[in-house]
């Protein structure tokens, strides 16, 4: 005899007694308040041990072009193989999300998908199911059978930055404003960085999170307003860059859970903040370390060999877009490198299957991955216009230069757009969107070159015309002669979202020397601007700018430079 647990109105009785059999479900009026959606819930074989389901999703908000339906079981249920839906479990909770043929859900419409599972104990049928983070089989309050698509309501938008302003951090703000020339980008958008549990609730006096959101509300008005965060604190984190190593060890994912991801999705999830469209950029600097700095690489580091053996990296990243991905209104967008990190062929396609890993662990679906983010607190250019990767000089492929290296891409545009395919072809939606932070890779100014390098062989070609002047792309602390690049905007290419400026000008990579801190920040040589380089700059000279303070804290100088050398430049 098969068990279910129905979607009802919440003004209607239940139909079924105590024989267990399946409750029925009314359909909604004109006037009365619909649940967004239905979830009955079957089991239609039981033999003790083990067990069969049959699950029937009915959408009763505005059409899905994919979908994911999650529950928890109270009991010792797991899921062993599932037909119609792609089902991962992580400990009590399960997620189903759509295959590919079957991710369109009108209003009004349903689909189904069945499961086998074993248990011990007890069979109990889940209390609770959500649909895209929006809570099933209860009433919604009111209001129309179909609420209209927009934040809150659990229909995405497929940009959240079209038609959109986006939020200007008021203490970045003051600091820029305060710098002489400063008012002329002191209103820019910028991220706002949780890089830290205390960074939650404000750290000295500063702002938290939801004073950040209560802002966002005033500046929002009767208008669209992104508010873009950036989601850093994963245990031992940064494992190749001291700089911006984290208060957490590499063992205490529990405390990255319960203490920091759980209380921002909370706040986030309050209906306080519905309006709002909440970018949130996960952990930068994390996946693609398990990748190219760990075993036999030159590049490995012993902390990264950690991390991967592990596996907290790919739980947290997961962790953290399950549990921001059930917030309607959130769009989760992984970190994603840089060219000049992961554009080698033995990375590229290897940091792609990564993060589909994690995208898919603790619970986590694709579904709750909107995009990626590129070039985040790094240099390289934008679009490099006076050569290709396809150009030869001399019988040689620029390829074969010093800079470029064999890298199959030569700046961040190129590269965002061909790993997005990638991205795709190992199982991301296709309607995924990019990010690109254009921050600091404007290099302008005097050194900026006007055309093509000399042609006498392909390193002067390159070098000549290259408008990145690091003296490595491995090189990221502060580097001297950076400038601010494109102002943020939405769509400005294809498969693109946003040009943004996640890592905001002005706030150090890392300091120059020791600074004894309280934040869990340590030395960084790559920071230090006589350091003569390791594996991952090729044993080059750091390119760093002195006298810089820790990571995160204000860094007046490269302000200025950045200003100075911005392109466009700045009026």
């Amino acid at each position: 005899m098969s068990r279910s647990r129905t979607a009802i109105l919440a003004a209607l009785a239940l139909v079924a007694g105590a024989s267990g059999t399946a409750l029925a479900v009314v359909p909604a009026s004109p006037g009365i308040a619909a649940v967004p959606c239905t979830v009955d819930y079957k089991v239609q074989n039981d033999w003790g041990t083990g067990f069969t389901a049959n699950v029937t999703v009915t959408n009763n908000s505005a059409a899905k072009s994919s979908w994911a339906v999650k529950w928890t079981y109270a009991g010792s249920q797991k899921v062993t193989n599932a037909w119609n839906a792609k089902v991962s479990q992580s400990g009590a909770a399960v997620t189903a999300a759509n295959e590919s043929y079957n991710g369109t859900l009108a209003t009004g419409g349903s689909v189904s998908f069945g499961f086998q599972g074993t248990y011990s104990g007890t069979n109990a049928i889940p209390a609770t199911f959500t649909l895209d983070g929006v809570t099933c089989n209860v009433d919604d309050g009111g209001g129309p059978t179909t609420p209209p698509p927009g934040p809150g309501t659990g229909n995405r938008v497929d940009n959240p930055y079209a038609g959109a302003k986006v939020y200007v951090n008021p203490e970045w703000s003051a600091k820029a404003a305060a710098e002489p020339g400063g008012s002329r980008i002191a209103n820019q958008p910028t991220g706002v960085w949780l890089d830290r549990i205390a960074a939650i609730n404000g750290v000295g006096g500063g702002m938290g999170l939801r004073a950040h959101l209560d802002e966002a509300l005033r500046q929002k008005g009767s208008g669209e307003l992104v508010v873009q965060l950036v989601i850093y604190n994963l245990p031992g984190r940064d494992c190749a860059a001291l700089a911006s190593n984290g208060e957490l060890g590499p063992t205490e994912i529990d405390k990255y859970k319960t203490q920091y991801i759980d209380p921002i999705a909370a706040i986030l999830g309050d209906s306080k903040y519905a309006g709002l469209r909440i970018v949130t950029t996960i952990e930068i600097d994390s996946l693609p370390n398990l990748v190219t700095n760990t075993g036999s690489r030159p590049t490995a580091t012993a902390q990264c060999d950690v991390m991967k053996a592990n596996g907290n990296y790919v739980k947290g990243v997961g962790y953290a877009l399950n549990k921001l991905g059930d917030v309607a209104n959130v769009y989760n967008y992984i970190d994603a490198g840089h060219h000049g990190w992961i554009g080698w062929d033995d990375n590229f396609g290897a940091s792609a299957t990564v993060m589909k890993e994690a995208a898919t662990a603790e619970g986590a679906t694709v579904n709750d991955v909107h995009g990626f983010i590129a070039n985040t607190a790094n240099y390289s250019a934008l679009k490099e216009n006076n050569f290709t990767i396809n150009d030869s000089v001399a019988g040689k492929s620029v390829r074969e230069s010093k800079w470029v290296d064999w890298n199959r891409y030569v700046d961040e545009l190129s590269f965002a757009q061909a790993f997005r395919n990638q991205l795709v072809s190992v199982g991301f939606n296709s309607g995924i969107g990019m990010l690109i932070d254009t921050s600091r890779n404007g290099w302008g100014g005097t050194a900026r070159p006007a055309g093509p390098g000399a042609t006498t062989n392909v390193d002067t070609y390159v070098n000549g015309g290259r408008y990145d002047r690091r003296i490595h792309i491995g090189n990221w602390c502060n580097q001297s002669g950076a400038g601010l690049g494109e102002r943020p905007q939405a769509a400005p290419a294809a498969g693109i979202d946003a040009y943004v400026w996640m890592k905001p000008p002005g706030e150090s990579d890392g300091s120059s020397s020791a600074i004894p801190n309280d934040e869990g920040k340590g030395f960084d040589r790559m920071c230090d601007p006589t350091y003569t380089g390791n594996a991952r700059n090729g044993n080059n000279l750091s390119g760093a700018l002195p006298n810089a303070p820790l990571s995160g804290h204000w860094f007046s100088a490269q302000f200025q430079q950045l200003m100075q050398n911005a392109y466009p430049p700045l009026s």
